[in-house]
């Protein structure tokens, strides 16, 4: 199943629900919503820096995954930054795909 990275950054608007409900709370709503799309969150972590939130899932694929990133984004309460992440043996496949790039002035 695909794994995805989503990076939040809340609003004012978000921020004021996060403290009025808690953390706990959101962990919570998330993962019941990443599992009535057929997937689950990996990792959940509220951060310090450039992001509030950092979360890992599985979701059966990309548009099941944009559905989601655009429903949250379209609320209000969070920005979001969706990273689809591959594993090593998806790497090695890619690698043995000719593509036939040729870089400029080459």
């Amino acid at each position: 199943m695909p794994k995805y990275l989503w990076k939040v950054s809340y609003s004012r608007e978000g921020l004021k629900g996060l403290l009025k409900e808690g953390g706990s709370s959101r962990v919570a709503a998330i993962s019941k919503l990443a599992e009535s799309r057929g997937g689950s969150v990996e990792a959940f972590y509220f951060a310090f820096g450039e992001a509030d939130a950092y979360l890992i899932a599985d979701l059966p694929s990309n548009v099941e995954a944009s559905a989601l990133s655009l429903a949250v984004g379209a609320s209000g309460a969070a920005s979001v930054e969706t990273v689809v992440l591959l594993t090593g043996s998806e790497i090695d496949a890619a690698t043995k795909i000719d593509v036939g790039y040729r870089p400029p002035g080459a």
